[in-house]
């Protein structure tokens, strides 16, 4: 299963500018050590699995560099390097662009200047790519993704994120080959027509981001309805510390590329 079976995962540390990093709403600073303690716990669990975990240093001229999902978009065919929306994350993706050549012998990147495309928008089925329009992504990032990915399998499919909400899958996450947690709000839109659906609980929409790692699926910790929910329909689930991300709108799927490399 291409979509959730990964032999590779590149994280980068959180850097102490992190308390400078991009939030849609000021909550208070997030607490570095503790976001350190939780980042390692999260690694922890990705090599649990017995995936490759590569952990890049600290990028202290990118508050926000922790985040590293928005940089690219790993397929098995090959690599594709990010535009970030948010000016000051565009260094970002060209930092990554090295460590992914390292490991994939296809990379591509999105480059006309009108493209904005983040991976926070983006999620990858067995069957096809959803993206996300939102603030951070726009129509001529996903027309020229849709571009590059041609010959690779997969088609893309635009759809739409909720206002007010940062990115796409702040709102849902790929269980399995059939199966999206989702907020009622995105599923209300349609998009998921011909999945399965499992709603997060009422009032615990911020764990609709976790990740299916291998056996795995990875969730913020302190949302036990909607983790119960996940157990009862076979999932193994691991809850992971994400209070100080949270702070800066990031969740489970952020932290990590996930990837095979062909």
């Amino acid at each position: 299963m291409r979509s959730f079976q990964f032999t590779h995962a590149i994280t980068r540390k959180p850097a102490p500018s992190i308390l400078q990093g991009l939030r849609a709403v000021d909550t208070g600073n997030p607490d570095l050590g503790l976001m350190q303690t939780h980042h390692h716990d999260y690694i922890a669990a990705l090599r649990s699995t017995g995936a490759t975990v590569v952990e890049l240093d600290p990028l202290d001229g990118f508050p926000d560099s922790v985040f590293v999902e928005d940089t690219a978009l790993c397929l098995p065919a090959g690599a594709i390097v990010m535009r970030p929306g948010a000016p000051s994350r565009l260094g970002e993706a060209a930092e990554m662009e090295p460590h992914l050549r390292a490991l994939y012998t296809e990379v591509r990147r999105i480059e006309a200047a009108d493209s904005f495309i983040e991976g926070g928008d983006i999620l990858v089925t067995e069957t096809e790519i959803l993206v996300g329009r939102s603030a951070r992504t726009n129509g001529p990032g996903i027309a020229e993704l849709t571009h590059k990915v041609e010959g690779w399998g997969l088609s893309v499919r635009e759809v739409f994120t909720p206002p007010g909400v940062l990115h796409f899958k702040t709102d849902c996450s790929l269980l399995d080959a059939e199966t999206i947690l989702s907020t009622r709000r995105l599923d209300d839109s349609g998009c998921f027509k011909g999945y399965r659906v499992i709603h997060t609980a009422e009032g615990e929409e911020a764990a609709a981001n976790t990740i299916r790692f291998n056996g795995l699926v990875l969730m913020p910790a302190g949302f036990a309805r909607t983790r119960d929910l996940l157990d009862r329909a076979g999932f193994t689930v691991r809850e992971i510390g994400n209070s100080e991300c949270a702070k800066l709108d990031g969740g489970m799927s952020c932290l990590s590329l996930r990837f095979t490399p062909a």
